[in-house]
């Protein structure tokens, strides 16, 4: 038996010191060493192991981000239909974001995001997440927005201060030059555009393809534009708004009941669009089925003209529905006060409840209105006389 001071049992009993053995003790000395290093090297390899799980797990639990409010200007859209997800991956596309997960971790503290409408914005490079989310609710990163209401023309329209109102077609152009960095489409085109552009490219409804040809170029999108908002990407050309914005508004139009509800009305779907935008320019929506069943019996009267106001007015861009007899004996296709029947085209954008009322008017034997009081409700007659003296009391009232 031996053990490391060299003692060797010689007999039973009996221990003698022995020489020691230089070369014994130094391969005794190497196994310790090499014991020594193998247990280390597992422990290296336990621990790496460890610890390289746990980058595995950092990584899998982090996501790339940027700081800061971000440069430049860059549109990005917002679809129908879009999650969260959906939009962070757009953001991301774009460089807006420098990962999808920067969007959408920031997004679940800001519950509004729920609230996003489609459309597009105006977001900057390389923002953080949490600055893209913010950005992205706020009313600076909406854009091309146009909100089209009933009553609006394809002109723009003098405005009472001296000025002018925007029609249509300037706000469809402004629209696109929400981006600088885009290039913007003008009004002038955007004018061209609906003058020269080939109809049914542009999404006009067959049934009434025939009409609008046969119209003055510049009045053969009225009518064909329903109120509502539609969303413009900036720097888009004017064919392509164009064509993006009449096929939405065919669509409403459809959904409305046109052609179909014309079928009983004695009139063709686009004469029910003319008699719909007569109605919304002429009353409050209140009235609108008074107003329309006046508009069907003055048509029944061969003798009797439809003289309103607001067809005198239109192709001279004026927004009111005041007149002088100078303008009332003005020549043209939308003198109603000259002319029999129908103008050639509608004269205003024109909502549903007005398309609604045009096929459907208010029985009554009314032939008669005027706006009789201060907020433009109207006071409807069955003859002349009743007439005359609603135009006394309208002007006691200070309704005009």
């Amino acid at each position: 038996m031996t053990d490391d001071l060299g003692l060797f049992a010689d007999e039973p009993g009996e221990h003698r010191r022995r020489r020691p053995d230089p070369e014994r003790f130094r391969r005794r000395k190497r196994r310790r060493w090499v014991t020594a290093l193998a247990g280390l090297f597992v422990l290296v390899l336990v621990g790496g192991g460890v610890g390289y799980g746990a980058l595995q797990i950092m990584r899998i639990g982090s996501y790339d981000d940027y700081d800061g409010e971000g440069n430049g200007n860059v549109v990005v859209e917002v679809a129908s239909g879009d999650t969260v997800g959906d939009i962070g991956k757009s953001l991301s596309e774009k460089d807006v974001v420098a990962s999808t997960k920067a969007f959408t971790a920031a997004a679940a503290e800001n519950k509004r995001i729920n609230s996003i409408q489609p459309g597009y914005y105006l977001m900057r490079n390389q923002m953080s997440g949490k600055a893209a989310v913010s950005h992205i609710l706020s009313d600076d990163a909406k854009v091309g927005r146009v909100d089209i209401r009933g009553g609006m023309r394809l002109e723009d329209q003098a405005a009472p201060n001296g000025g002018t109102t925007p029609g249509i077609l300037t706000r469809l152009a402004e629209a696109t030059c929400a981006n600088k960095n885009e290039a913007c489409t003008t009004s002038e085109q955007m004018h061209k555009a609906a003058e020269t552009g080939d109809l049914a490219a542009m999404g006009v409804p067959d049934w009434a393809l025939a009409d609008a040809s046969k119209a003055e170029p510049r009045r053969r999108l009225e009518g064909l534009i329903m109120p509502g908002v539609y969303d413009v990407k900036p720097g888009e050309s004017a064919e392509n708004v164009l064509r993006d914005v009449v096929t939405k508004s065919a669509a409403q139009l459809e959904v409305a009941g046109l052609p179909k509800l014309a079928e009983n009305s004695g009139h063709s779907p686009y004469e029910v669009m003319i008699i719909a935008s007569l109605t919304q320019s002429e009353g409050l929506a209140k009235d609108f089925p008074r107003v329309a069943r006046v508009i069907e019996n003055r048509l029944g009267q061969p003798a009797m003209r439809l003289g309103l106001d607001s067809t005198i007015n239109y192709p001279l861009d004026k927004p009111t529905l005041l007149t002088n007899s100078s303008d009332r004996q003005r020549p043209g296709p939308y003198n109603t006060y000259m002319n029999y029947g129908l103008p050639p085209t509608p004269i205003s954008a024109f909502s549903k409840e007005a398309l609604q009322a045009a096929e459907r008017p208010a029985q009554g034997e009314w032939r008669y209105f005027v706006k009789c009081y201060p907020d433009g409700t109207s006071c409807f007659a069955e003859n002349q006389e009743q007439h005359d003296a609603y135009i006394k009391e309208a002007q006691a009232r200070g309704a005009f």
